[in-house]
């Protein structure tokens, strides 16, 4: 019984839906042409690839924590970027690279699937509301396989 417990993603895994990171995430801001300045002081110059670039600086930590990293998708418009387990529960993490943290899509899977919480990386500082713990994007190494740091 231990064993199904500890693997429910692989279970619904498609080998077929996959996302792409680089493991150095001042690699990509090197090979986008991206130099610190802008990150530093120019930030309105990166609104169309902060995104991507925080979300891949979210994976390389969450993969250096050991986490085997899933993401999720409905059928129709919901995304999740992380779905990990931690002990036997499935937790989803929803990154965002600002103060606003809405997420249609993560009300979507939360209703679904009910999961024990579920994780809200942004820019914003540490808080829990509505079932979901607020980490702010310094602090994404907290995130360990048994669970936040306290």
């Amino acid at each position: 019984m231990i064993e199904q417990v500890k693997m429910p993603l692989e279970n619904y895994r498609n080998i077929d839906s996959f996302k792409v990171y680089m493991s150095d995430t001042g690699l990509l801001c090197a090979k986008q042409g991206i130099h610190v300045d802008n990150i530093l002081y120019n930030q309105e110059m990166l609104n169309d690839f902060k995104g991507g670039l925080v979300e891949n600086y979210v994976n390389g930590q969450l993969v250096i924590n050991k986490f085997k990293i899933y993401y999720w998708q409905s059928q129709r418009s919901a995304k999740i970027d992380f779905v990990i387990q931690i002990d036997n529960d499935v937790i989803p993490i929803e990154v965002k690279n600002a103060d606003n943290t809405k997420s249609k899509s993560l009300a979507v899977y939360v209703d679904t699937y009910k999961p024990k919480y579920s994780i809200k990386i942004s820019t914003k500082n540490f808080a829990y509301e509505d079932n979901k713990k607020i980490i702010p994007l310094y602090a994404v190494f907290l995130i360990a396989t048994s669970g936040l740091a306290d």
